[in-house]
C-alpha cells in the first residue's frame, strides 16, 4: 500500500504562478501551450478552486478588446489543458457555464507560499524568530522570477501587481527578522539594491538606517534619511512618516536601544543564544566549603545589583580551576541567560589574547563573524552590550594579570565574573579576592579516599595520612597520586607512601610555589615506564598550545598506532590531556616540569633533534600544501631539505584544513626554530605558509613570527633566512595596507636575496616592490622595472607561477599607466600558464588581474565574467581578503556601465568581509561605494562614505585625500 502512495505522490500534478506559469507531473514538466492558454490557466488557479465563468474568463484575458472567437477559443485552451493533465484531466472542470481548476493540498507554489508565511507569523509572536526567519525564507525561495511570466492580459496584469508587492512585502519581514538576530552587517548590501530599485519605499529606508547604524556607520544612517526626505519632497512634496522621522532621532540621540537586538524575554525561541560552556565539575570535589559558601554567595547576589566579580588567587594545583567550576555550575541558576568559559593560559609563555577571547565569546552569543569588529575596544564594548539587561556568569580560567582581564569583564548589572589566577589581583577594582589555599589534613585525605576508595585506605590510615602530607596537601598532587595508587592494585597504601618518602624529602620547599608542583608531578613521573618518561619529555619541548598525533609520533620516532598508545597511557597518568580526539595538551605546569625532566635525562642533541624533526614534518607538510594549491610552483625544490616527507592529503580540503588547523603550532614551531642550524628552516616555513597570512586569518601571528625570524637571521647573520623572512614580512605589510613599511622591508629583502643570489627572495621581494610602487600612483617606472625584473628572476628558475605573477602584476600596473592594450595581453599570458596548471588559487588571482584589464579596455561584461570566477575560486580557496578585492573591482565594472545599484552591493559585501587590506583599501571601497551611491540618488549618503574615506585617508597621510576632497566639494558648494 506504502508503494502504490508514494507512485500516486509522483504522479499528482502541481503548479507554478510565482515565476513562469508551470505544470508537472511529479519531475516532468507538462506542455501548457500558448501564452493565452497559460493565461487561462493562470485566472483558474489564481482562483482557489472557485469557478470562473466565461465572460470573466474574457475580461480576464483580453479586457475590452477580446476576438469575435473568444468563448471558442476558450473552449479550446481548455480542451488542450485537459489533453495535457491526463490522466489527472479531471482536475479541470466545467460547470455552470465556466471553469475551474481543483488542485490537491500543497500542489500550487502561492498555497504554499502563503502557508510558510501563516506560519512564519505564528512562530514570530511566540518568539521563534529563527525558525520565523527560515520559513519565510522558504516561502520566497519558491519565487522563479517574476510572478506570471510572460502573461499579458488585464487579469495576469493585476495580480503580477499584487504579487510582486507581497513579495516585496515577505522580503521587508524577512529582513526585519535579520535585523533582530544581529544580521545588520550582511543586510547592508541588499537593503542597499532594494531602496536602489524602491526609492520610495520607506519601510526599506527604515531597516537600511538601522542596519547601518548597528554596522558603526551612523553617518551613512543619518544620510539615508536625509536622501529621503529630499526625494519625498521633491517627487511628493511630503515628509518622510512618523516612524522614519522618529527612528532618525534616535540615531541622532544615539539610543541605546538601537544598538543590538530585541531581546523578548517573555518567549523561549532560540533567537537569543544561551551559550552553557563550563567544563564538567569533578564528580569526587572535597571540602572547600568555606570557600564555596563565600563565592556562591557572591555570586548569588550578583542580580540587581552593580557585576559581581571575583578572583580566586593561589599556587599552581591548589585547586583553583576545580573549586571555580564546581561554584559556578552550583550558581548556573542565577544565570538563566548562559555561562561563557576561556583558559587564558597566563601561566604559559604566550597568554590568550583578550582580543582574540572576545571573538570567541561574541560568536557564542550569537554575534555572526561579519559583526564582530576588528579592535580590542570595539569587541569589548560590543560585548557588553550583547551582555546588557542578561544574567550571563563568565569564569576567566588562569588568568595572567588583570590587564589581561578587564576588557573580558561583562560590566553590567546582573552579570558576573569568576577568575582564577596564580596571582592575586589587588590592582582589579570592585573585585572580591579569595586566597585559596592547601587543603586541611582532613579535606585531604577525604579526596584521596574518595578516588582510591575506602576498604583500601581504611586499614592504612596512618599511610594515607603519610601519602596526604608528602603531597603537600596539594589537591592536584593528591589526585595524581591517588590515581596511580588506584590503578595499581597490587600496591599499597603503604607501599606509595614508602616511594613518597624516598623521592621527596624537602617538604618545607614544597611550600615555595613551584616545587610544590614539581615534587607532585615526580610521583606521576616516577612511575613510568621507560618510553612513557621519554614521550613526556620530548614532547614537552615543543612551544605549540597541542600538539596532533601525527606531530607527536614523528617527535617521538614511532608510528601513529605506538605514539597513540603511549600519549593515551600519559592521559591516563593526568600527566597529559586530551584536547580533542588525535590532539593533545600540556598543562602549563607539568609542560614545565617535563621540560626540567628533559634536560635532566636527555642531552642537548636529542632535544634539539627531537625539535628538529617537528620543523621538518611541519614543513614538509606545508610544502606539500602549497604544491597542491599552485601546481607547478617551483618554491618546494628551493626550500631546505626535510627529513620528514610530509602528510599525503585526499584532495585540497583536506589540506587546507590541516594548515589552519596546525596555524598556531605552525607558527609557535617557526619560532622556536629561530636560532641556530634550523633558522633556515623556520624562515622558509613561513614561506610555505604563506596562505596563513594571504587569507588574513592569522595575519597578526604570522608576522610577528616573521619579525623574529628576521631579527634573529640578522643578529647571527644568516643572509639567506633573513631575505627569506623579510619578504613574508613585507607580504604581510602589503596585504594590511602599510605600504610604507612593506616597501622598505622588501627593498631590505631584495638586497640580502642579491648578496646570495637568492632567487625566490629576489622574485617575491622584486613583485612586493612593484606591487608598492603600483599602489603609490605616482612610481609607475618603478613598478614597471621592478615587475620586468621578477619576470627574469622567476624565470632564471623556471618557477612558471612566479612568472604569471610578475605578469599580471605588470598587467595591473600598466592600467594604471593607459597602456591598456599590453595590459590585457600580459593578463591573458598569466592567465594561460595559470591555466594550464589547473583550478589553483593562482588562477583566481589571474582571472582577477585579466578582469581589471578588461575593465580597463571596456569590455566589461568580458571583465565581469573573469572577477566572477575569481570570486568563486577565491572562496574555494578560503581566501576572505582576495573576495572583498574582487568585490572592490566588480563594483567599479558595474559603475563603470551604468549600473550603480550592482556596484552599491559588491562595494557593501567588500566592505562586510572586513580586513579586506587595512583602512587605506577600506577608504577606497568607501568612495567607490559614495560613487555608487550617488549615481542612485542617496547624496548624503555618498557625503557621508566620502567623509569617512577622507578621514582615514588624512590620518594614513594618503595621497587619494586629494580626490575625496575633490568629491566633497561640489556637495559641499551645493
Amino acid at each position: 500500500m506504502a508503494g502504490e502512495k508514494e507512485r500516486a505522490q509522483e504522479q499528482s500534478l502541481r503548479f507554478t504562478v510565482l515565476g513562469p506559469v508551470r505544470a508537472f507531473r511529479g519531475e516532468e514538466q507538462l506542455s501548457t501551450g500558448s501564452p493565452q492558454q497559460r493565461a487561462l490557466l493562470a485566472a483558474l488557479l489564481l482562483r482557489g478552486g472557485r469557478t470562473a465563468t466565461a465572460p470573466e474568463l474574457v475580461d480576464a484575458l483580453w479586457g475590452d478588446d477580446p476576438p469575435d472567437a473568444a468563448i471558442a477559443a476558450l473552449r479550446t485552451y481548455a480542451s488542450r489543458l485537459r489533453k495535457a493533465f491526463a490522466p489527472h484531466s479531471d482536475i479541470l472542470v466545467s460547470e455552470s457555464g465556466g471553469y475551474a481548476v481543483q488542485v490537491g493540498l500543497g500542489a500550487l507554489d502561492i498555497d504554499v507560499a502563503e502557508s510558510l508565511a501563516t506560519e512564519a507569523e505564528k512562530a514570530r509572536h511566540s518568539g521563534d524568530r529563527l525558525r520565523a526567519h527560515e520559513l519565510i525564507g522558504r516561502a520566497l525561495d519558491l519565487w522563479d522570477g517574476e510572478a506570471l511570466a510572460g502573461l499579458s492580459g488585464p487579469y495576469a496584469t493585476t495580480q503580477r501587481a499584487r504579487l510582486s508587492e507581497w513579495q516585496l512585502v515577505l522580503t521587508e519581514t524577512r529582513l526585519d527578522l535579520d535585523l533582530e538576530l544581529g544580521h545588520h552587517t550582511e543586510v547592508v548590501s541588499e537593503l542597499t539594491a532594494l531602496t536602489a530599485a524602491h526609492p520610495l519605499r520607506e519601510r526599506l529606508r527604515e531597516l537600511l538606517m538601522l542596519a547601518l547604524y548597528r554596522s558603526g556607520r551612523q553617518a551613512e544612517a543619518l544620510a539615508v534619511y536625509n536622501d529621503t526626505r529630499r526625494l519625498l519632497a521633491e517627487d511628493l512634496g511630503v515628509d518622510p512618516c512618523p516612524e522614519l522621522s522618529e527612528l532618525h532621532q534616535r540615531i541622532l540621540q544615539a539610543d541605546a536601544e538601537l544598538a543590538s537586538p530585541v531581546d523578548d524575554r517573555t518567549h523561549a525561541g532560540p533567537s537569543f543564544v544561551r551559550p552553557a560552556q563550563l567544563p564538567a565539575t569533578v564528580a569526587d570535589f572535597t571540602g572547600r566549603v568555606a570557600f564555596v559558601e563565600e563565592l556562591s554567595d557572591e555570586l548569588a547576589t550578583a542580580e540587581g545589583r552593580v557585576m559581581a566579580v571575583s578572583a580566586v588567587a593561589g599556587i599552581g594545583g591548589v585547586g583553583k580551576t576545580t573549586l571555580a567550576v564546581h561554584v559556578a555550575h552550583a550558581a548556573r541558576a542565577h544565570f538563566p541567560d548562559g555561562q561563557l568559559y576561556v583558559d587564558l593560559q597566563g601561566a604559559g609563555p604566550v597568554p590568550a589574547e583578550p582580543n582574540a577571547i572576545l571573538g570567541a565569546f561574541l560568536r557564542a552569543l550569537g554575534a555572526p563573524d561579519s559583526a564582530i569588529p576588528e579592535g580590542v575596544h570595539e569587541r569589548a564594548a560590543l560585548y557588553r552590550s550583547m551582555l546588557d539587561g542578561r544574567r550571563v556568569l563568565t569564569l576567566l580560567d588562569n588568568a595572567r594579570d588583570a590587564a589581561q582581564v578587564r576588557p573580558l569583564l561583562p560590566g553590567t548589572p546582573g552579570c558576573a565574573a569568576l577568575i582564577t589566577s596564580r596571582t592575586r589581583m589587588v590592582d582589579l577594582e570592585g573585585a572580591h579576592l579569595v586566597d585559596l589555599d592547601v587543603m586541611s589534613p582532613d579535606e585531604a585525605l577525604v579526596l584521596f579516599t574518595r578516588i582510591v576508595g575506602a576498604e583500601r585506605v581504611s586499614s592504612e590510615r596512618d599511610a594515607a595520612m603519610d601519602v596526604v602530607a608528602a603531597c603537600g596537601f596539594l589537591p592536584l598532587a593528591i589526585r595524581i597520586a591517588a590515581s596511580r595508587l588506584a590503578s595499581r592494585r597490587t600496591w599499597t597504601v603503604s607501599t606509595l607512601a614508602r616511594k613518597l618518602a624516598n623521592q621527596r624529602r624537602r617538604l618545607d620547599e614544597l611550600r615555595a610555589g613551584d616545587l610544590a608542583v614539581r615534587a607532585t608531578f615526580e610521583l606521576g613521573y616516577g612511575q613510568l615506564e621507560p618510553p612513557q618518561a621519554r614521550a613526556f619529555r620530548l614532547l614537552g619541548l615543543a612551544d605549540g598550545p597541542d600538539i596532533s598525533l601525527a606531530a607527536a609520533a614523528v617527535v617521538l620516532q614511532l608510528d601513529t598506532f605506538d605514539a597513540e598508545e603511549l600519549l593515551e597511557s600519559l592521559v591516563d597518568a593526568s600527566l597529559l590531556e586530551s584536547a580533542a580526539p588525535g590532539r593533545y595538551r600540556f598543562h602549563d605546569l607539568v609542560r614545565l616540569y617535563a621540560r626540567d625532566r628533559a634536560e635532566r635525562h636527555q642531552s642537548a642533541t636529542e632535544r634539539e633533534a627531537a625539535l628538529s624533526r617537528l620543523l621538518s614534518f611541519y614543513l614538509a607538510t606545508a610544502a606539500r600544501v602549497y604544491a597542491m594549491e599552485r601546481p607547478g610552483d617551483r618554491l618546494g625544490d628551493h626550500l631546505a631539505p626535510a627529513d620528514h616527507p610530509g602528510l599525503v592529503f585526499p584532495h585540497q580540503g583536506a589540506a587546507l584544513d590541516w594548515l589552519f588547523t596546525e596555524a598556531d603550532c605552525l607558527l609557535a614551531c617557526a619560532q622556536q626554530a629561530a636560532s641556530g642550524t634550523t633558522l633556515g628552516r623556520a624562515a622558509d616555513l613561513l614561506l610555505a605558509a604563506m596562505d596563513l597570512a594571504e587569507s588574513g586569518a592569522n595575519a597578526p601571528r604570522y608576522e610577528a613570527v616573521a619579525r623574529v625570524v628576521s631579527e634573529t637571521a640578522h643578529t647571527v647573520g644568516d643572509t639567506r633566512a633573513e631575505g627569506r623572512a623579510r619578504t613574508c614580512l613585507a607580504k604581510v605589510h602589503n596585504l594590511t595596507g602599510r605600504l610604507e613599511e612593506a616597501d622598505a622591508e622588501a627593498e631590505r629583502a631584495l638586497a640580502l636575496g642579491s648578496t646570495v643570489e637568492d632567487h625566490v627572495t629576489m622574485g617575491r621581494a622584486l613583485t612586493e616592490r612593484g606591487i608598492i610602487a603600483h599602489l603609490s600612483r605616482t612610481r609607475w617606472d618603478d613598478a614597471e622595472r621592478h615587475f620586468l625584473r621578477a619576470i627574469d628572476a622567476y624565470r632564471a628558475v623556471d618557477d612558471q607561477p612566479g612568472e604569471a605573477s610578475a605578469l599580471c602584476n605588470l598587467s595591473r600596473a600598466y592600467v594604471e599607466m593607459g597602456r591598456i592594450d599590453s595590459a590585457v595581453d600580459l593578463a591573458r599570458q598569466g592567465v594561460r600558464i595559470y591555466g594550464s596548471l589547473g583550478r589553483t588559487l593562482r588562477l583566481a588571482n589571474g582571472k582577477y588581474a585579466l578582469g581589471i584589464a578588461l575593465t580597463g579596455s571596456g569590455s566589461l561584461t568580458h571583465a565581469l565574467e573573469q572577477l566572477t570566477e575569481a570570486l568563486g575560486l577565491f572562496r574555494e580557496h578560503r581566501q576572505p581578503l582576495w573576495e572583498g578585492m574582487t568585490h572592490q573591482r566588480m563594483a567599479e565594472a558595474h559603475l563603470s556601465i551604468g549600473r550603480p545599484a550592482e556596484a552599491a552591493t559588491h562595494a557593501e559585501q567588500a566592505l562586510a568581509l572586513r580586513g579586506i587590506g587595512g583602512e587605506w583599501r577600506r577608504a577606497i571601497v568607501l568612495t567607490l561605494l559614495g560613487k555608487a551611491l550617488l549615481e542612485l540618488g542617496q547624496n548624503e549618503r555618498a557625503d557621508a562614505c566620502w567623509r569617512e574615506a577622507l578621514s582615514i585617508h588624512e590620518r594614513l597621510g594618503a595621497p587619494e585625500a586629494e580626490d575625496v576632497r575633490g568629491l566633497l566639494a561640489p556637495a559641499t558648494a551645493a
